[in-house]
């Protein structure tokens, strides 16, 4: 077991996303998994039934007890919901885990439409963890609420990349799951240089979770000390795989395997 991950994020009852799948990808990824936990939601594969906001005093205490024992490698954020729970995790990095890398997952929306950040969040999100971040991993609706412009091609995708490295990101991945068509781009734009990622798309419905898990496991990567790129390409893998293998369970968006077995040579 290599690279302690903190995770801050909300708990997901049915288990294909949220912490349970962030503890699941990091230990997938060889890593080990601690956790801050923002919010208790009542969902399944259909969607989001019910939230229920944490302190976020405690969600303060839960970040600085295990930082202050276990310590961390790398850090991800998830569903963080509101204003007053973005700053007071800001203000808890700086104060205790200032230089390690940090992932923001910009989680806004669940896949069955559920908002999981309040709207008066984005500028709070915008302007105290955008900074802090190592990698930002927006979906397309989710960087065209944070930079203001639409997102909708792949033409799209690095002007609003750039947009985002301007609010003080230091690498953005923006995901092209929505995308139209059969292909599925990715382009990861950091250090005044853009990979792009391209590859069949998967027919499945079972693709709740992909996002919350393929920022855990690059957070893994780069708490094992991988270059970006490299953990950007064996997370991207891990979770095609994943989707792949998934059981099929339940009637709507299904979780993936996260137990799947690949080879993360790539």
């Amino acid at each position: 077991m290599k690279g302690r991950v903190l995770i801050v994020a909300g708990s997901d009852s049915g288990g294909g996303a949220g912490i349970q799948a962030d503890i699941k990808a990091v230990t997938a990824m060889n890593g080990f998994a601690a956790t801050a936990i923002t919010a208790l939601t009542a969902q399944n594969t259909m969607g989001v039934h019910g939230v229920v906001a944490v302190d976020p005093a405690f969600i303060a205490q839960q970040i600085e007890v295990v930082l202050s024992d276990i310590g961390a490698d790398a850090l991800k954020t998830g569903m963080l919901h509101s204003a007053e729970v973005i700053a007071t995790v800001a203000r808890c990095f700086k104060a205790h885990a200032a230089g390690v890398p940090l992932v923001v997952d910009p989680v806004m929306v669940a896949k069955g439409g559920h908002r999981l950040l309040l709207s008066e969040a984005e500028t709070e999100l915008r302007d105290s963890l955008l900074p802090m971040a190592t990698l930002l991993t927006p979906n397309l609706p989710e960087a065209e609420v944070l930079v203001g412009f639409p997102v909708r091609v792949e033409a799209d995708m690095k002007p609003a990349a750039e947009k985002l490295i301007s609010f003080g990101a230091k690498a953005v991945l923006m995901k092209g799951g929505h995308l139209e068509g059969d292909k599925l781009v990715d382009l990861l734009v950091h250090n005044g240089r853009v990979d792009r990622f391209e590859d069949a798309r998967i027919a499945s419905r079972s693709t709740h979770g992909t996002g919350c898990t393929l920022a855990s496991a690059i957070a893994a990567g780069l708490a094992q000390k991988m270059s970006l790129r490299d953990a950007v390409a064996r997370a991207r893998l891990y979770v095609r795989k994943a989707i792949e293998s998934a059981p099929g369970f339940g009637h709507g968006h299904g979780p993936l395997n996260h137990a799947v077995t690949f080879s993360g040579d790539r």
